[in-house]
């Protein structure tokens, strides 16, 4: 009768510590997520310390194209498409209308209003400046200039702050030459700080356009 009282005990005492192991804990007491505001204007982040993250402009794309053409985006503009400088450099990229005209657009006000034309733009400038640029890359690429690594994704970023031109005689003189743009902007800078993207799907044409 012992044993059978013995057993019955301890049964309910395993029944009972297991089931407290499936207990829900109180949410209120391991918050993770930013949950207590109301309205829309707030993010959620995965830290109760929104400062963890201010530095973070462009998070977790790598070097993926897509971290790319935000990156120089946002050094650009700071990603704004109706953005005009006081050069009157256009949208997210800034373009000069002549580079518009060259991959035909001809309508600013239509490109400055389009953030998706804007993306088709920047694309086809670089299959564009690829394509003139081709022997330049395929020479410099993986080579050290001036205490710059080369590489494509570098070129083709020079490329749009300076021009085809500008990038070709940066090689020529092999960096002892600096090119700066109207705001004192490098070549040499854009080459160094968007060098080691991804930029291999772009499709070097002479004749690239966006419509």
């Amino acid at each position: 009768m012992i044993k059978k009282w013995y057993y019955c005990a301890s049964l309910i005492v395993v029944v009972a510590f297991l089931s407290s192991g499936f207990k829900p804990s109180k949410l209120d007491s391991t918050p993770w997520f930013l949950i207590h505001e109301t309205d829309d204007s707030s993010y959620l982040l995965p830290s109760l310390n929104v400062d963890d993250y201010t530095n973070s402009e462009i998070p977790y794309t790598g070097t993926f194209f897509i971290g790319y053409k935000e990156a120089i985006g946002f050094k650009e503009s700071q990603g704004k498409y109706k953005k005009i400088n006081s050069l009157g450099y256009l949208g997210k990229y800034q373009f000069g209308i002549e580079t518009l005209k060259t991959i035909g657009i001809h309508n600013s006000s239509v490109f400055l209003n389009s953030p998706k034309m804007q993306e088709k733009a920047f694309i086809a400038l670089l299959s564009k400046n690829k394509w003139e640029l081709r022997n330049v890359i395929e020479k410099y690429e993986g080579t050290v200039i001036n205490g710059t690594r080369i590489t494509e994704s570098g070129i083709l970023a020079a490329a749009h702050l300076g021009g085809v031109g500008s990038v070709k005689k940066y090689f020529r003189y092999k960096g002892k030459r600096y090119f700066k743009d109207a705001y004192g902007t490098s070549i040499r800078s854009y080459l160094k700080k968007f060098g080691g993207y991804d930029t291999s799907f772009i499709i070097a044409d002479s004749t690239a356009s966006v419509l």
